[in-house]
């Protein structure tokens, strides 16, 4: 919001300050459901009356510069990746970067009582139900180092395992966790055995463990009203060759990988092309898919998720209530 006033300040076009719905949604103080502010929360964490940015429709032209240059409102970051993904009914995005997160679009406002799902305005009129972890592919860097390999050998060395890991279970809490609401966890190896203590094992427990904690974000964006027809993996651990082949399975769906990009980017520059062809939705870009991978163990898979559940209800009662 603040580049966007910027820029058209510089060339001479600044009239307001404007922001989108998908930005204001992620302040606290807007409701997603009917566009509006909610001043008296505002009130309340502010203690006065604030100014607060217009919120411009999603594709309107907010200014223009000097030159003629049309100036589009931006959006947030997920609400961005949403719009350069394309993303269709039944998608669910799962991003392995520093932090994780699930999210989908929706055609209406969610709310989730536990707090694990935040609703979110989307960058097209809609909704982005989303939930976001502090952990995901620096677990697979800390289980490396570990190991002692690179994350090559990471991967072949959780292949190398059988599904499941031999009864391993890793909650993957090496920085607290966001969702489910545990500031001061820490991660946790359960099951371990004389005779399931290998190398193989414990690698193969890392990435499952990291995959988990973001299955049940899945899960979590399911029970918000999102069908869960494919998952498309983004993020830097999505590179992995492990993740990709272990994901389905402990998913339960389909998995697609987009062509390496940055969706944020592409979303922005998608926004733009709608603010300046205009029309009443986005223009229709193709999304270039990497790979797919179908579950090849989904029963595996629901045993895995079982044993982490158990194992989370032991270590942290009432984390997923």
């Amino acid at each position: 919001d603040w580049l966007t006033g910027r820029i058209l300040a510089a060339g001479g076009g600044f009239a307001e300050w404007t922001t989108d719905a998908g930005d204001a949604s992620g302040t606290g103080y807007f409701d997603a459901a009917t566009r509006e502010y909610r001043p008296d929360l505002l009130r309340m964490a502010a203690g006065r009356d604030l100014a607060v940015p217009r919120v411009a429709g999603p594709s309107e032209v907010v200014g223009r510069t000097r030159d003629g240059l049309a100036v589009a409102p931006g959006t947030g970051d997920n609400m961005g990746a949403a719009l350069g993904l394309g993303l269709r009914p039944g998608d669910v995005v799962v991003s392995l970067g520093t932090s994780g997160t699930a999210f989908a679009r929706h055609d209406r406002p969610t709310a989730d009582p536990r707090g694990f799902v935040q609703s979110f305005a989307d960058a097209e009129d809609g909704f982005l139900p989303l939930v976001c972890t502090l952990n995901a592919a620096r677990v697979l860097t800390a289980g490396a180092s570990m190991l002692g390999v690179d994350h090559a050998g990471l991967d072949r060395l959780a292949l190398a395992a059988e599904p499941g890991a031999g009864g391993l279970t890793l909650l993957p809490f090496l920085d607290g966790e966001r969702t489910p609401n545990l500031p001061t966890a820490t991660g946790a190896l359960h099951g371990i055995t004389r005779g399931n203590a290998t190398p193989e094992n414990l690698a193969r427990a890392v990435v499952e463990g990291m995959l988990l904690g973001l299955a049940s974000a899945v899960d979590a964006v399911s029970d918000a009203g999102c069908a869960v027809d494919r998952v498309l993996l983004i993020g830097g651990a999505a590179a992995s060759t492990a993740v990709r082949r272990i994901a389905p399975d402990l998913f339960g769906a389909p998995v697609a990988v987009p062509a390496p990009g940055e969706y944020v980017a592409v979303g922005a520059a998608r926004q733009a092309a709608w603010a300046l062809g205009g029309g009443p939705s986005a223009p229709e870009w193709p999304l270039a898919v990497e790979a797919t991978v179908d579950p090849a163990a989904p029963e595996q898979g629901a045993q895995a998720r079982g044993r982490y559940a158990a194992a989370l209800a032991t270590t942290y009662p009432g984390a997923t209530a």
